[in-house]
């Protein structure tokens, strides 16, 4: 598969290597954790990386935003972050005699919402049209966001007091939920080894444009889904919304956005073709953060990522591509 660039033409493999390798500089490792975060960028969605602090959360949202030579910019969300703070402002130039619309940080590439459930519900209710439309209103107008634009957010899952947790529709607009997790003991080592002294990202620069970023998303739509793997997704959307354990199924926008996942997993292994595999692995971290469990279940112990590996390990695989 080739991305075409008006510069040089590069190959989907080679970048999408380069820019992996280029975030495992900072990210020592997670090899599983940094593709899928360059996978979620390439299907178009945001991301959510919530862990306990310390883990590298803020690094790995750093590290990619780092890698391509795009806008980005970083909001710490706090409770006393408002709505303009985030989308921008209409003020009165009096030189011109005119309002004049001032654009927030939202208007970049990359977005990096540091801690996004500190904030109230109403600034985080400002990032909703600009996730799910690329675009802002702001008195009356109406403002397109520049492509690519993706929202990397963070959050504590352990610490309660002082946040707001997110809403589902807010959940629902995040293409992946993912954990980094505590690093194995070498590569706890290496980065006592590496970053011992420094600062983390100090050495990293982009590895990407963004017009190789757009050649590469452009791409991933071009990979194709056979019917049979789209009735399977389909059957896997049925399949969570009638499960004893599930309150809240997959609605028609996970049911999409684990399809585009699948595509750019596929897209990334060098296939131009989506298979059962892709939708498997793509799964839990698509899904897992949209489904909510019935009380009973909670009660249990159990969790989205357990009924999913059942829901996986029943529904019928289709055979062929």
């Amino acid at each position: 598969m080739t991305v075409v660039d008006h510069q040089a033409p590069t190959s989907f493999a080679d970048l999408f290597g380069a820019i992996t390798t280029n975030i495992e500089r900072v990210v020592q490792g997670k090899p599983e954790v940094v593709e899928l975060a360059l996978i979620c960028l390439l299907a178009e969605g945001h991301l959510l990386i919530e862990d306990v602090p310390g883990v590298g959360k803020t690094s790995l949202a750093k590290a990619l935003a780092a890698s391509i030579d795009s806008a980005w910019k970083r909001l710490q969300f706090t409770p006393d972050l408002l709505p303009s703070d985030v989308v921008g402002v209409t003020i009165w130039n009096r030189g011109k005699d005119q309002f004049e619309f001032r654009p927030g940080p939202v208007f970049a590439n990359i977005v990096l919402a540091d801690e996004i459930n500190r904030a109230s519900p109403k600034t985080q209710a400002a990032l909703l049209e600009a996730m799910e439309e690329r675009q802002v209103t702001i008195d009356g107008s109406t403002y397109p966001l520049r492509r690519p634009f993706v929202v990397m957010a963070t959050q504590n899952p352990v610490e309660h007091e002082g946040t707001f947790p997110l809403p589902e529709s807010q959940l629902d607009r995040f293409l992946m939920r993912l954990s980094v997790g505590y690093p194995g003991r070498q590569a706890e080592l290496d980065i006592l080894e590496t970053h011992g002294g420094s600062s983390t990202n100090a050495a990293i620069g982009p590895v990407a444009t963004s017009a190789q970023i757009l050649g590469m998303i452009d791409a991933v739509k071009s990979v194709h889904v056979a019917t049979a793997l789209k009735t399977y997704l389909v059957d896997l959307a049925h399949a969570t919304r009638h499960h004893g354990a599930i309150a809240l199924g997959m609605s028609p926008r996970a049911t999409l956005s684990l399809q585009r996942a699948a595509k750019a997993r596929a897209a990334a292994a060098g296939r131009n073709y989506a298979t059962p595999d892709d939708v498997k692995t793509m799964a839990e971290p698509v899904l897992a953060h949209r489904l909510l469990l019935a009380p009973d279940a909670q009660l249990q112990g159990m969790t989205a990522g357990r009924v999913l590996e059942e829901i996986l390990a029943t529904v019928p695989v289709p055979n062929g591509r």
